[in-house]
């Protein structure tokens, strides 16, 4: 199978090294987990496939949002009820998108990926003084909004075979109005609903490593946890986390673009 690769001792500590970033970075700003993911499997531990770096990291990001999960339920900073709609209109766009990502070039798809990441930092930081409505609600008159979002979130995350959480966390801004640290603490409903159904599809295709996998969640707990700390701390500073997140984003596009671009 593709994703038998054999892995060095230093590719499975290097493997839990990035796993503690990817953890940092979801509890953290709810998102960018796959986008550091993807590349770091590729580039630092050294996977050759790209279809087995997104189904791997797939269902290692899946598992390190739900343990950032918990940690922002702790702090109050989930809003269910809006979480839990989008996530479940999401999953059902993330199993047609990720069907469709199967069959495209893994380069292409890697090109396609950074391009989108472009564009998503670009709108972040046009909205990064957007303070939003902490007692937000999502009553029958925002759920087509919800509803329209979250599938079109999700086909993109299928897609590309991500989390999805930096694509989740504007979605959830302008579909509900609800502030950035409430939408960082209610993406991770969506990342890790996305995260298994796109792992379960790319898994039936054999394009997971499971050891690889079991490595980087483990390697995310400590991150997710520190992560979490350290949104409750820079919630109050406005637009920093917007401004964090879309200096992630705008960095690994460019990293993927001429990757990609060069083979």
């Amino acid at each position: 199978m593709i994703a038998d690769q054999i892995l060095t001792p230093l590719q499975f500590l290097l493997g839990g090294v990035s796993g503690g970033l990817v953890g940092f970075t979801l509890g953290l700003v709810g998102g960018g987990g796959s986008i550091l993911a993807v590349p770091l499997i590729l580039y630092l531990v050294g996977i050759k496939s790209p279809h087995v770096a997104i189904g791997t990291s797939a269902l290692a990001v899946a598992a390190n949002a739900a343990i950032a999960l918990g940690n922002h339920a702790r702090r109050g900073t989930v809003e269910w009820r809006c979480a839990g709609i989008y996530a479940a209109a999401g999953v059902v766009g993330a199993l047609i998108g990720s069907s469709i990502g199967k069959a495209f070039d893994g380069q292409r798809l890697l090109l396609l990926f950074g391009i989108l990441m472009l564009v998503v930092s670009v709108l972040m930081v046009r909205h990064r003084a957007h303070e939003g409505n902490a007692l937000i609600a999502c009553g029958h008159d925002r759920l087509p909004r919800v509803l329209s979002y979250g599938g079109m979130t999700g086909i993109f995350s299928g897609f590309f075979g991500i989390g999805g959480g930096f694509l989740v966390v504007p979605g959830l801004m302008a579909s509900t109005g609800m502030p950035m640290l409430k939408a960082v603490g209610s993406s991770l409903v969506a990342v890790t609903a996305f995260g298994l159904a796109t792992a379960a599809n790319y898994a039936f295709s054999g394009y997971v490593n499971w050891p690889l996998a079991a490595i980087f969640i483990l390697g995310g707990i400590g991150g997710c946890w520190l992560g979490a700390r350290m949104a409750t701390v820079l919630s109050a500073r406005k637009g920093t986390l917007n401004s964090i997140l879309a200096t992630i984003i705008c960095a690994m596009a460019v990293f993927l673009i001429h990757k990609s671009a060069h083979g």
